[in-house]
């Protein structure tokens, strides 16, 4: 564990989806009676983390106009399975107004990363484009821009969320340093180049807050719920992968976070985060 880290971390729920169980937890028996198909209200995270001179914003939600317009909505969350809610004023922005509940101007992100392009973890983008860069695995990237069904639906991707000209991407190969007491770990199994990362707290900038541990890992969608912590449990996987392959990256997750004495949280948990 290198010295040094970041000021604070402020976990900001940005939205919420109600969706089927097995989602979450790939392993449930699909003949097992009402279990799989039980539906779960887990939050959208995000996460505001203090670096020197600004804030970095990891994941962003959802993209409003697609809720909110009927025709919209009608093409892009047509999934009867899956109903997702925005925080906030029914006329407000969820991010501009999760971020100001904790009073951090959006003006101050000096720097974005995201986990994975689902469209529960990119909708906010359109506020930085051109304006801060945008840290995501260039598998991640390269997988979204080689398939033609990312403008639909069916693959939880929408390219009206990320395909922007403007945006300022800085493409990671693997583990990488984002900043200062930030690090980014390569977590593919959900989706082809999910990331998780690793936040080290310095206690020097802590600015009078408590902290039990001396850093996170934040799995994000590598690990949805408590539970795919607790017992290994999958989470779903796409293209037609095995869920099981999402199984080695939380027991990743969790190596790093014995090894360094730091807590790590699952990206969904609706007991977990929002506690958090």
């Amino acid at each position: 564990m290198r010295t040094g880290g970041v000021g604070r971390v402020i976990p900001l729920v940005v939205g919420w989806a109600t969706v089927p169980i097995r989602m979450s937890l790939a392993d449930l028996a699909p003949t097992e009676p009402g279990t799989a198909d039980q539906r779960l209200r887990e939050p959208v995270p995000a996460l505001l983390v203090e670096l020197d001179g600004g804030w970095l914003l990891i994941d962003s939600g959802f993209n409003p106009s697609l809720l909110r317009d009927a025709a919209l909505r009608r093409r892009f969350h047509a999934d009867p399975e899956v109903a997702c809610e925005l925080v906030g004023p029914h006329d407000a922005d969820p991010l501009e107004w999760a971020c100001a509940n904790v009073g951090v101007d959006l003006r101050d992100v000096v720097a974005v990363a995201v986990s994975h392009f689902h469209h529960d973890h990119v909708g906010g983008l359109r506020h930085f484009a051109g304006r801060v860069p945008v840290y995501v695995q260039r598998a991640e990237y390269d997988a979204a821009e080689a398939d033609p069904r990312r403008s639909e639906q069916a693959c939880g991707m929408f390219r009206i969320d990320w395909d922007d000209p403007a945006m300022d991407w800085r493409f990671l190969d693997g583990d990488a340093e984002i900043a200062p007491g930030v690090d980014a770990v390569l977590t593919a199994g959900h989706t082809a180049g999910h990331q998780s990362f690793v936040v080290r707290l310095d206690s020097r900038r802590e600015r009078g807050q408590t902290h039990r541990w001396p850093g996170y890992v934040f799995a994000c969608d590598a690990a949805d719920l408590q539970e795919n912590l607790d017992g290994d449990r999958p989470v779903s996987a796409g293209d037609g992968r095995p869920d099981e392959v999402t199984v080695e990256a939380i027991r990743r997750l969790k190596a790093i976070a014995v090894a360094n004495g730091f807590r790590v949280l699952p990206g969904h948990d609706p007991v977990v985060w929002p506690g958090f």
